[in-house]
């Protein structure tokens, strides 16, 4: 069997983003039938692994204990683990987005294609420089393991400003982090043909929320939730395989009064629903039981209180980490209009135990 030919350059277009949406996957995969999050996973891998030819199986499935599947990041880099989309046919797109469908919410799955989508944008709007790096079709699907209702396997979909990472066991997702989703630019400033109308913006709410919690806190409470005049360069531990276990910093959950308390909840509800309901329940739960549970939870601030000028917030317990910062400039040079946003595991990403 010969290797899938490669489809020729063609844009990530708001109409192949429609067809994808459009995609038959709720008529192959019917999750309403009783299947659980991974039952979706396992049968969308399988139609997916089926569908591409030996050469590409060789490079979208590794060992599950292969290193490359705690090896991640979001940077735009030219190699990347597993599949790209640029290396399937367009039958074996739709089966990867399948797969992608699976894993998250449908919210989830429309932030990933925007995401996908903003490298075009990039493409348009740096021309020469943008050659071979910015690329809508550039972003890759590794399956680690074989996916089966029992045993241990893990899928990776990653691309310039998107990083998912899923671990099963026995047909259960046990972990879903590293979360990284991030837009350049978070809010679209100039019309391009073909793309999001101005106005359009990715990771609205985990921004809008963070402002409106910082802004409803009084000066006292400020003065303990702001740990910085300035907002840090970016996200900690970027492309690490672990989440930061540093001391907790900020104001705690229970020094919130509850309009407070319920923005706080709000924030970390817009992170997780990213993810499909079942998953998205668990993280909450898991929060819940951590030491401390709800109280243990903190919410720290740094920067400006106003878009357009560099902010960051961190929100985590013993359970999690969430962490927001929008502080470059975009292709533009609109400043503070680059979003970074993670949600990790402090027990372990990658269902791995922490350093």
């Amino acid at each position: 069997m010969t290797q899938a030919k490669p489809p020729k350059r063609r844009f990530f277009t708001a109409a192949l983003l429609c067809a994808a949406v459009a995609c038959s996957f709720w008529m192959i995969f019917p999750a309403a039938a009783g299947l659980t999050a991974a039952g979706c996973m396992v049968q969308a891998a399988k139609t997916w692994l089926a569908a591409l030819v030996p050469e590409q199986v060789a490079v979208a499935q590794k060992p599950f204990d292969d290193p490359q599947r705690t090896g991640w990041h979001f940077v735009p880099k030219f190699q990347r683990k597993g599949l790209s989309l640029r290396d399937m046919n367009p039958a074996q797109q739709h089966a990867a987005l399948d797969l992608l469908r699976a894993a998250v919410s449908p919210q989830g799955y429309e932030t990933s294609l925007g995401i996908m989508q903003r490298d075009e944008i990039l493409r348009l709007i740096e021309g020469e420089k943008a050659r071979n790096i910015r690329d809508a079709q550039r972003y890759f699907f590794t399956l680690f393991g074989t996916p089966e209702a029992t045993g241990s396997w893990g899928l990776s979909v990653e691309g310039h400003h998107l990083s998912l990472n899923f671990t099963v066991r026995d047909g259960r997702v046990v972990d879903s982090t590293p979360q990284f989703l991030g837009a350049s630019p978070a809010e679209v400033r100039t019309a391009l043909p073909g793309q999001p109308p101005v106005g359009h913006r990715l990771l609205k709410d985990e921004e809008s929320l963070g402002f409106e919690l910082v802004r409803a806190l009084d000066a006292t409470q400020r003065a303990t939730a702001i740990v910085a005049p300035e907002a840090p360069r970016d996200i900690r531990a970027a492309g690490e395989a672990q989440a930061p276990q540093a001391a907790p910093q900020g104001i705690a959950f229970e020094a919130l009064n509850p309009q407070q308390q319920a923005l706080l909840r709000r924030i970390i509800e817009a992170s997780c629903a990213a993810m499909h309901p079942e998953v998205a329940a668990e993280r909450l739960a898991a929060i819940e039981k951590a030491e401390g549970g709800w109280n243990a939870v903190r919410f720290a601030w740094a920067g400006a209180l106003e878009p357009g000028i560099g902010h960051w917030y961190l929100v985590e317990n013993p359970a999690f980490s969430l962490e927001f910062c929008n502080v470059q400039p975009d292709a533009e040079g609109n400043p503070a209009n680059h979003a970074h946003c993670i949600y990790r595991d402090r027990s372990g990403d990658f269902d791995l135990p922490p350093r």
